[in-house]
């Protein structure tokens, strides 16, 4: 975590609490990693680096994450609104959903929390190179229907555990935080010619009366497949309706334009591509810990290309998914050219009553490559 100001002020100058042990283990052993070698001496004021922790910690100007909820605070009156709004959404009825074959339905997580400032913000992945398909895309945690017993909220809740680590069972997320399913919308088409269903919810960090803000539970830091996913960041979420960044107070906005997009035609229709680049620099990107052989050596590489990236490309699938949601949320239309309707459900049933959605034989590889290929529903 880094802070945008200059400043750091003098040991003990603020009055938040002490640190727990935890967080200071947790800053010993950062401080210990980003050391060149075992004879590398730490810093000579440790308590003058342990309040800028603090301070940076504290500080309103830095992001957020999903699984520290004291970077979380309550909604303010435009995201609870929005929740709200989603929470009443109901999608209109698609029958063709139920007739397609278990190897044409996925289903994607979008998951939002407060931030800071009670601003909403919505987790995105970026996908392992390693992937056969759409490596080192952004794309929302998700993937394919496993049977045809599983609900589309099902299917995303067990991909989002598989690839970021948050728990499947309600019963086993740490408090304060519960996750509120809000709503469904209707179904997109992936390149991969699979029916895509996003599922939205909310991650509360529920407040306990007469305690503090939860400090970061190991059971929620994000343990992602390295095998899968690269990377795990958070775009804000109204930005997607803006044709430029929207500044927030104390953050600073990197080089680059917010957003660029352009028509084409897809199956005979106009279709929106929307490239939204999304602003990393104030905030933490997490990636896999473990790795194993060459993956280890290549994702230290591309670590080192990523340190002077400043934001992040998310398009496609997944960027025609957020500016659905954010316009159903917020009751605003985007600031640039979009398709009216939501999802592309219209194109699924032409595709699936013309016989071109067929089961999709699984080819008689190994389970590496079978598992690849249930990646392809993402984009």
């Amino acid at each position: 975590m880094s802070a945008t100001n200059g400043t750091s002020g003098t040991a003990n100058s603020d009055n938040s609490p002490p640190l727990t042990e935890l967080e200071t283990a947790e800053i010993l052993q950062s401080i210990r990693n980003s050391t060149t070698g075992p004879s590398t001496p730490l810093p000579a004021d440790l308590s003058l680096s342990l309040d800028l922790h603090r301070q940076q910690r504290h500080s309103p100007d830095l992001a957020s994450y999903y699984w520290d909820a004291s970077t979380m605070a309550p909604l303010n009156k435009i995201s609870a609104a929005a929740i709200a709004r989603l929470r009443a959404y109901k999608p209109p009825p698609f029958p063709t959903w139920d007739q397609l074959p278990v190897s044409r339905r996925a289903a994607v997580l979008i998951l939002l929390f407060a931030d800071r400032r009670g601003d909403l913000r919505v987790v995105i992945t970026m996908r392992a190179t390693s992937l056969r398909n759409f490596s080192g895309h952004a794309a929302f945690p998700g993937g394919k229907a496993d049977s045809l017993e599983e609900s589309p909220y099902q299917i995303a809740r067990r991909e989002a555990w598989e690839e970021i680590g948050l728990p499947m069972d309600d019963s086993k997320i740490p408090k304060p935080f519960r996750i509120e399913p809000l709503c469904c919308l209707p179904c997109s088409l992936a390149k991969t010619e699979m029916a895509v269903r996003p599922c939205v919810a909310f991650l509360h960090a529920d407040d306990e009366p007469g305690k503090p803000k939860a400090v970061v539970d190991e059971s929620m830091i994000p343990r992602l497949d390295a095998k899968e996913v690269a990377a795990v960041f958070s775009g804000p979420f109204h930005n997607f309706l803006k044709a430029k960044d929207e500044p927030r107070e104390g953050e600073t906005i990197p080089p680059g334009d917010w957003y660029d997009g352009y028509w084409h035609h897809w199956h005979g229709k106009p279709w929106r591509v929307h490239n939204f680049h999304v602003p990393v620099n104030n905030q933490k990107v997490t990636r896999p810990k473990v790795r194993d052989g060459g993956q280890a050596v290549l994702a230290e590489e591309l670590e080192e290309e990523e340190d002077a990236v400043q934001r992040f490309l998310v398009w496609g699938l997944t960027a025609r998914m957020l500016v659905d949601a954010a316009r159903i949320a917020y009751e605003e239309e985007p600031e640039f050219e979009h398709n009216s309707h939501y999802g592309d459900e219209e194109i699924l049933t032409f595709l699936h009553n013309e016989g071109r959605l067929p089961e999709k034989k699984r080819k008689e590889v190994g389970q590496e490559a079978i598992k690849d290929e249930v990646k392809d529903a993402k984009m």
